[in-house]
């Protein structure tokens, strides 16, 4: 148990003081590429919204450099709909979820559009069936 002593500063159970590390001379806590990826993949999923059931869930890619992070997101999109702003909505929420949960910069979020799902193709599947 560590008790705090006043000006003397933090000392442990049997009222030794606990050694201070400058917080320049701590470690560093590294967050995996794949985390990160993981991260912005659902933070694009969270920005899509529900999209049809054949639509394969967006996933991303990630190059990590001195704290920032540049994101390739691959996604499917329902069509018709206005792709850029889409496109638009997924890159802010990327960023932002990005930046709260690992803390990095995210100088770059790449948008590729694999494939789109066209709202009269569905429609016809459905009255096939």
């Amino acid at each position: 148990m560590t008790s705090m002593s006043g000006a003397d500063g933090a000392v442990d159970e049997r009222g030794r003081p606990l050694a201070v590390v400058a917080p320049g001379e701590r470690g560093a806590t590294r967050i995996a590429d794949r985390v990160v990826a993981k991260i912005a993949a659902q933070a694009a999923r969270e920005a899509l919204g529900p999209l049809p059931p054949e639509t394969a869930p967006p996933h991303a890619t990630v190059v990590v450099h001195h704290g920032t992070v540049r994101v390739r997101v691959h996604l499917e999109l329902d069509y018709p709909c206005d792709i850029g702003d889409r496109c638009f909505q997924v890159r802010r929420q990327v960023v932002q979820r990005v930046r709260a949960l690992v803390g990095m910069e995210v100088p770059e979020v790449a948008v590729q559009v694999e494939r789109l799902h066209p709202a009269q193709a569905r429609a016809v599947q459905g009255r096939t069936r």
